[in-house]
C-alpha cells in the first residue's frame, strides 16, 4: 500500500483549518504544503505563517514543499515539530549538497525534487544523502493538470537506482494524481502520492483517499 499526502494547495482557503482537520481524519499519511514564491514558479501561494497556522488543526506530519529560489534563506521558517519531510528543488540549489545536509542539521529528513524536463541522471550524487525523492508530474506552479506520463519512467529509473545501491529514499510524485492513474504510478514505483484536487476537491474525499493510496 503506498502514501498518501493531500496538497492544501486546492483546499478551501476560506475554512483551510476545516478542510485540514477532515482529510487528517480520513488516515492519510502526511499533509503536502506547497509553497510557491512567483519566482520559481510562475504562482504564489502561501509562506510559512499559513502553514503553522493549521498546527491545531493538522494531525499528521508535514511533507513541504519548496518550490522558491534560493531556498536556503527559509529553510528554518518552515521546521516546525510537525515537519517530517523539507524538499527544495535541484533547479533552485546553487549547492545542492550543502543545502541538503543543512535540512539535516535542522533535524527534518531531506528531500529533493525536480522538474518535467530534469533528468533523473543529475540526481545521482545526492541520491545517497535524501530521504525522499519527489518528481513533478506537472509543471509546478498550478493545480489540477494533466499528469505527463513519461514520468513514470523516472519513478522507475529512481526503483531500480535505490535497489542497485541500496538507497533508503521515498519515491513521490506530485502532479496530476487522480483514482484513475493511481494504480499505474504505485506500479511504477512511487512510494508517497501527492493529490491535491483529486482529495480536495472529491464528492466522496474517504473513497478518493483509498483509491490512490490502493
Amino acid at each position: 500500500m503506498a502514501q498518501i499526502a493531500p496538497s492544501i494547495l486546492s483546499a478551501d482557503f476560506a475554512r483551510l483549518g476545516d478542510d485540514v482537520a477532515e482529510v487528517c481524519g480520513l488516515g492519510i499519511d502526511y499533509l503536502h504544503i506547497d509553497v510557491m514564491d512567483g519566482a520559481f514558479v510562475p504562482n504564489i501561494s502561501f509562506g510559512a505563517g499559513v502553514m503553522k497556522s493549521l498546527n491545531d488543526y493538522a494531525t499528521v506530519p508535514y511533507d513541504v514543499h519548496l518550490m522558491i529560489e534560493d531556498p536556503d534563506r527559509y529553510l528554518e521558517d518552515f521546521v516546525t515539530e510537525q515537519t517530517a519531510f523539507l524538499t527544495v528543488h535541484q533547479e533552485a540549489c546553487r549547492h545542492l549538497h550543502r543545502t541538503i545536509m543543512h535540512i539535516h542539521e535542522l533535524g527534518v529528513k531531506a528531500g529533493v525534487s525536480v522538474n518535467p524536463a530534469t533528468p533523473v541522471s543529475l540526481l545521482e550524487e545526492i541520491l545517497p544523502e535524501v530521504d525522499l525523492v519527489l518528481i513533478m508530474s506537472v509543471n509546478p506552479g498550478f493545480g489540477g493538470q494533466k499528469f505527463i506520463e513519461r514520468t513514470l519512467h523516472k519513478l522507475e529509473q529512481l526503483r531500480e537506482l535505490r535497489e542497485r545501491h541500496g538507497y533508503h529514499y521515498l519515491i513521490e510524485i506530485d502532479g496530476g494524481v487522480k483514482e484513475s492513474n493511481a494504480a499505474r504510478i504505485r506500479e511504477a514505483g512511487a512510494d508517497l502520492l501527492v493529490a491535491g484536487s483529486a482529495v480536495f476537491g472529491a464528492e466522496d474525499r474517504a473513497k478518493a483517499v483509498q483509491v490512490i493510496r490502493g
